[in-house]
């Protein structure tokens, strides 16, 4: 895999004031379906922020098939103690199967509500329905993550496949996950989010 080098904003290595933990809670798009260990979305993001600086460790909590009942499930395990953030991708699973949105939601919400009472921060990532579920599923799921992320006041990143979806040389064959360099540009894409999520927790007391 080629090496991602990328520097996002000057002088955030003397931000840092702390080493931070996030666990990346999520589904196949986060446990890196059919590619190697090195080219999942927790290992590529952990490299590229550690390239601009920041004393960070990602886990990698992410169960291929889960939905966001599983997801909900294992949430306790999943995420230990000591840990400082979450980014929190689940649903694509939900929508594929076209589960009820607002079952959907009120799973999702639980789970940011439970991490942050434990004083532990979220990034949410938010995902679209396939247009073919029909527009009124379309608009209830879509619609549930800018309500999480208003309801909790938690960062949105508001589409983890953006700029990778229906890009056929980023996909693998199924044509539903990321291949090595379409992680690469999701990790592109969400790193200036993630770069502001991880120097605000560790410049946290």
């Amino acid at each position: 895999m080629a090496a991602l080098s990328m520097v996002v904003t000057p002088g955030v290595r003397a931000q840092a004031r702390r080493p931070v933990t996030l666990v990346a809670l999520g589904d196949s798009l986060t446990a890196g379906y059919l590619l190697p260990g090195d080219a999942a979305f927790p290992v590529v993001l952990e490299k590229s922020l550690r390239d601009n600086g920041l004393d960070v460790t990602i886990g990698n909590a992410g169960v291929s098939g889960d939905t966001t009942a599983a997801g909900l499930q294992r949430l306790d395990w999943s995420v230990p103690e000591g840990t400082h953030g979450v980014i929190l991708e689940l649903g694509a699973n939900d929508a594929l199967r076209g589960l009820d949105p607002a079952r959907t939601e009120a799973n999702l919400d639980q789970m940011i509500s439970r991490l942050k009472a434990r004083s532990i921060a979220v990034l949410l990532a938010g995902m679209l329905a396939p247009r073919n579920n029909g527009p009124e599923y379309v608009a209830a799921f879509d619609g549930l993550y800018p309500r999480l992320a208003a309801r909790h006041g938690v960062p949105l990143y508001p589409f983890f496949l953006d700029g990778v979806a229906g890009v056929p040389g980023l996909l693998l064959e199924d044509g539903l996950h990321p291949n090595s360099a379409g992680v690469q540009e999701i990790v592109r894409r969400i790193l200036p989010m993630a770069t502001d999520f991880v120097t605000q927790l560790a410049a946290r007391p």
